[in-house]
């Protein structure tokens, strides 16, 4: 199955050039997961040939412009094109009233439901889950109620070796096998050993989503081992005074975050427009944790099992 990240976005509070805010698409299975949806977006996911059509459930990480000012635009487009199924949205408190605003004076009435959810930002707790995922919050530090995301794919079933199964095995016993369970007949004989037909399943994956923050330690036992952090670098190091102002991290305390959480790769974005060359950045992560890659636009991290 499919477990893909896209980067749409990597610019931080004002665009620059080629590079765009805030905006990520994570795909697992058959579903789409939208993060954050700064000015844009939807032209994004044009370019890079992804339906909107497919995506059910959005999550914005905080109220700043450069998170969200493309979500407006977004639901609109959906609403144009004829959507009738729901969408979910998670994000800060808030939220709502803006959304309802900007409906309410633009006489907008959606096609679709949009069921809105608002998330506790200081506390790492579960708030989603479905067939193919469960996302739990990240507290972040930021000047603002802010939150990141740490999607995990649900534990997968044990793998049937066909050709060491007895016949005439019904569909309920065939399940059992999968979820790890002996078969037994009627007299509660064993029948069939899970053991002797079946191979450990396909791991589950994970990624976790580190929006603005200042360099928080605590996080790193939250994303522990995660195949994939993405973890904001504003700055280079040399300005970790304006990133402590700010609210911020600079691209070496990515890096040390990542080393410190034992995760498996690092991207680093939301990059300060005052950077035209991203190659410092990434040399300083790198410092710090060798398997860092710039989360520049366009880019698309596949996760294998």
């Amino acid at each position: 199955m499919e477990f893909e990240l896209k980067i749409l976005g990597s610019a931080s509070a004002t665009p620059f050039l080629d590079r765009h805010h805030t905006a990520q698409v994570l795909t697992v299975g058959n579903a789409q997961y939208l993060i954050d949806c700064g000015e844009g977006t939807q032209r994004r996911l044009m370019e890079h040939k992804i339906r909107h059509q497919r995506i059910h459930t959005i999550f914005i990480s905080h109220l700043h412009g450069d998170h969200f000012f493309g979500l407006f635009g977004l639901l609109g487009t959906m609403h144009l094109n004829g959507r009738t199924e729901p969408l979910r949205l998670f994000g800060p408190p808030g939220l709502d009233e803006v959304l309802t605003s900007q409906f309410r004076h633009s006489y907008t009435h959606l096609s679709f439901e949009l069921e809105f959810t608002p998330v506790d930002t200081t506390q790492h707790q579960l708030i989603f889950e479905d067939k193919n995922v469960t996302v739990h919050t990240l507290p972040m530090r930021h000047r603002i109620p802010c939150c990141g995301y740490l999607f995990r794919e649900k534990p997968k079933r044990r793998r049937l070796l066909p050709e060491l199964l007895p016949p005439g095995l019904t569909h309920a016993q065939l399940h059992a096998l999968t979820l790890g369970e002996d078969v037994h007949n009627a007299q509660g004989q064993l029948l069939v050993p899970n053991a002797h037909v079946t191979m450990a399943p396909k791991r589950a994956r994970s990624y976790a989503f580190c929006s603005d923050t200042l360099y928080t330690e605590s996080l790193a036992d939250l994303v522990r081992d995660v195949d994939l952090l993405y973890h904001e670098a504003t700055f280079l190091d040399d300005l970790r005074d304006r990133a402590l102002v700010t609210h911020h991290s600079t691209a070496r305390q990515a890096g040390l975050l990542a080393r410190r959480a034992e995760v498996h790769r690092l991207l680093i974005g939301h990059f300060s427009s005052r950077y035209r060359d991203l190659e410092p950045l990434l040399a300083e992560a790198k410092t710090m944790f060798e398997w860092t890659e710039l989360a520049v636009e366009g880019l698309s991290v596949s996760i294998t099992e």
